[in-house]
């Protein structure tokens, strides 16, 4: 039993720990420049919650041909209250999900956001977003520069 306890409490801090992770506000995000030069983003989804207090998911595509290193810090999600990054890793015989470290591009680079991988989890999906709909999906960089790009919305059901 004490056990249970302790996982639980565990499980609760560490939620806590997460929201803190890639947090920018809605000004600070308004504010950064629009657009990283060589940077191409593409197949952006996001899977809204099959409950709908539970996160949605966010998956997309990048390629990188710019001649300036840029690293991905953070991502922000119309609709959303907040967005964090993450990646599944094999544990063991268990995948465990983590925090994602910031996102180092250089010039060649292709990353893929995509299911059983690295994901942006949306908390707090507003109930207006609904399939079928676009959302915008603001990449932010350590160097403040930002990249939009409207995401199809789908179903919880729907190909990811």
């Amino acid at each position: 039993m004490n056990s249970r306890i302790l996982a639980s409490a565990a499980l609760v801090l560490s939620t806590f720990g997460l929201a803190a992770c890639n947090n920018q506000s809605a000004e600070e995000v308004a504010e950064a420049p629009e657009g990283i030069t060589g940077l191409t983003i593409e197949n952006a989804r996001m899977i809204l919650p099959a409950v709908p207090a539970n996160p949605g998911v966010v998956y997309f595509d990048l390629s990188y041909a710019g001649e300036t290193p840029q690293t991905l810090s953070a991502v922000d999600v119309a609709g959303a209250e907040s967005a964090m990054m993450h990646d599944n890793i094999k544990e063991g015989d268990a995948m465990k999900m983590v925090p994602l470290e910031p996102v180092e591009l250089a010039k060649g680079a292709s990353v893929s956001f995509a299911a059983g991988g690295k994901h942006v989890m949306a908390m707090n999906v507003s109930p207006e977003l609904s399939a079928g709909g676009k959302t915008e999906v603001t990449l932010i960089f350590a160097t403040g520069d930002k990249q939009t790009v409207n995401a199809d919305i789908r179903a919880p059901g729907d190909a990811r």
